[in-house]
């Protein structure tokens, strides 16, 4: 199953350093277990978006995965993708950027030629063939419609997804300079969001969180000393306080760490998909490793 994993210690610019792949597997393991793509993004102190990203396959070279890579924002978003739909190309790995913004999402979304076609025009913001990037262009969309608000363009993109369209999961995590978003939808995946007060739950100690399976792990000495809000596909420590976000649950996290969240969406899809219903390689890229 893919991975996501945002962090905010905005208005802080925290260092942190970012193992995408972090596991001993033997090789034997690594041919079932090797992600098809793995990417970072974050921001430049100016905002500029910076995407660091490499499509993987089985038996290939894991070296970029393994890579340790040492980065300063306000806002991450990490992204550890097994394909559903989509070549292993670069142009089809997360995170993906548009209108400044980064997006990393998890799930699965049908019926991308009713999607192409509602989109329209905005199909030019597609670079790939990902339904992930499809529904980031949607979102762009109804941000720009109203506004720039981007609380309103996640919930209107994603209800016209779940009203519309055979849906799985639509489970997203996008980031700004300084804010982020998460979307829980619906009960399909879990995801998670702890408010880290500066030292964790100890008042002393810096952040160091490792997904199972050794997909990820994340270090920030900073945050010994300064807070932050983590949302990740599982709990990533033995931090007690970590919270699964409610189906449906959008999440906002302010330029000051000010958590605000709502039930965007408290009706479950219209069309329902079961893993049943996936092509196999969708299916698969679903179930957790």
């Amino acid at each position: 199953m893919c991975r996501l994993f945002g962090l905010s210690s905005a208005p802080l610019r925290t260092h942190a350093t970012f193992w995408l792949l972090d596991a001993p597997d033997s090789l034997s393991l690594q041919s079932h277990r090797d992600p098809d793509g793995t990417g970072l993004g974050l921001f430049a102190a100016d905002g500029t978006p910076h995407v660091d990203k490499a499509p993987i396959a089985a038996y290939r070279d894991r070296a970029f995965a393994l890579e340790a890579r040492q980065e300063e924002s306000a806002t991450f978003v990490a992204h550890v993708r097994f394909a559903s739909t989509g070549s292993l190309d670069i142009r089809n790995t997360h995170p993906f950027e548009q209108d400044g913004r980064l997006f990393a999402h998890n799930g699965v979304i049908e019926g991308l030629e009713q999607l192409d076609e509602h989109l329209g025009e905005d199909r030019s913001l597609v670079r790939g063939d990902t339904d992930s990037e499809r529904f980031f262009a949607l979102i762009t969309r109804e941000t720009r419609r109203h506004d720039g608000d981007i609380t309103k363009g996640i919930r209107e993109a994603a209800r016209w997804v779940a009203e519309n369209l055979p849906l799985f999961a639509l489970n997203l995590i996008l980031i700004t300079p300084r804010e982020l978003w998460a979307l829980r939808y619906p009960d399909t995946h879990e995801l998670y969001v702890l408010e880290r007060p500066a030292g964790g739950q100890h008042g002393s100690r810096h952040l160091d969180h490792s997904g199972s399976h050794g997909r990820m792990r994340v270090h920030s000495a900073h945050l010994a000393e300064h807070p932050a809000v983590v949302v990740a596909s599982e709990r990533m420590d033995d931090n007690p306080n970590w919270r699964p976000l409610e189906p449906g649950e959008l999440l906002h996290v302010g330029a000051d760490l000010h958590v605000t969240h709502q039930i965007a969406l408290p009706a479950p899809p219209a069309h329902p998909l079961t893993l049943d219903d996936l092509h196999p390689a969708a299916a698969a890229s679903q179930k957790a490793a």
